[in-house]
């Protein structure tokens, strides 16, 4: 046991280590703190759904060779965020089959584009790398560094500054509109603070995986609390102390980082729906 320790932390003399457990805590905090009320609202998927576009968006990059991905990546994922609820608002076309519509789409136009103009001889490999988050977490800088430490400042003073406003849209749109509060441009500034943070996360779990940031700790911490301060607060300590749990066991047993977290995440889940169950019984 004090090899594998020693050994675990033997890696954080490496920065990209230091930078991706200090990207990923961060990022955590601010997929659960937004979470909460996409969840309550039957918007949960819309992560998934934004992963898919950002991965698109990022096939488009890398077939044009530009230098930063972002400069493509995070316009197009924030107008897809937007339009995301403007198609979840219609009639005609609700939340989760506009999610679905995009989404694939934007996942298959992705993979097509990647194919057609392949700029590496390792097509599948970048592929999944880009939709697990394998590989890519080794590229992490200061600048992702600080990137989301900037975001995380941008979340969490819109969460204390509009929390009445937020809570008031998650629970009732027309109610919160006829109390003059502008609900839509509150959905707006959420979906675009959310498409900026699974951009950024990309690169510690991939696109497929990056939903489970945004539902799992909310719905864990709904099996064992009722309220919405509650439920935010315990969704942001799990979302924190999962990522944690999570990059220290990959880094010791050699695993994805992405898909440790998620599994880590599904026995946190287990856990507190089962204590749930025991407190009702």
């Amino acid at each position: 046991m004090p090899e594998i320790i020693s050994s675990t932390l033997s890696y954080f003399a490496f920065p990209f280590v230091r930078y991706a457990l200090i990207c990923g805590v961060l990022l955590s905090l601010c997929s659960a703190l937004l979470g909460t009320s996409l969840v309550l609202k039957r918007f949960s998927f819309i992560g998934d759904g934004l992963s898919h576009v950002a991965f698109g968006a990022l096939a488009i990059a890398t077939v044009l060779r530009v230098f930063n991905n972002l400069i493509i990546v995070l316009p197009v994922t924030i107008l897809c965020a937007v339009l995301l609820l403007r198609l979840g608002r219609s009639v005609r076309i609700k939340g989760d089959a506009a999610i679905a519509i995009i989404s694939v789409t934007a996942l298959a136009a992705g993979y097509l584009l990647l194919n057609l103009f392949p700029v590496s001889a390792n097509v599948s490999g970048d592929v999944c790398s880009s939709l697990f988050g394998s590989t890519r977490i080794i590229s992490l800088s200061l600048t992702d560094t600080l990137l989301s430490v900037g975001i995380t400042l941008v979340t969490v003073l819109f969460f204390i500054f509009f929390y009445n406003r937020i809570f008031a849209v998650t629970f009732d749109e027309n109610f919160a509109a006829s109390a003059g509060i502008k609900a839509g441009a509150v959905n707006v500034a959420m979906s675009m603070i959310i498409a900026v943070v699974i951009v950024l996360a990309m690169n510690l779990v991939g696109s497929l995986l990056i939903s489970a940031l945004v539902v799992f700790p909310a719905l864990s911490a709904m099996r064992v609390y009722k309220s919405f301060k509650s439920v935010t607060i315990c969704a942001i300590i799990l979302s924190a102390a999962c990522y944690v749990t999570g990059f220290l066991i990959s880094i010791a047993a050699d695993t994805p980082v992405g898909a440790t977290v998620v599994i880590i995440q599904a026995l946190v889940f287990v856990i507190f729906m089962a204590v749930g169950r025991l407190r009702k019984a």
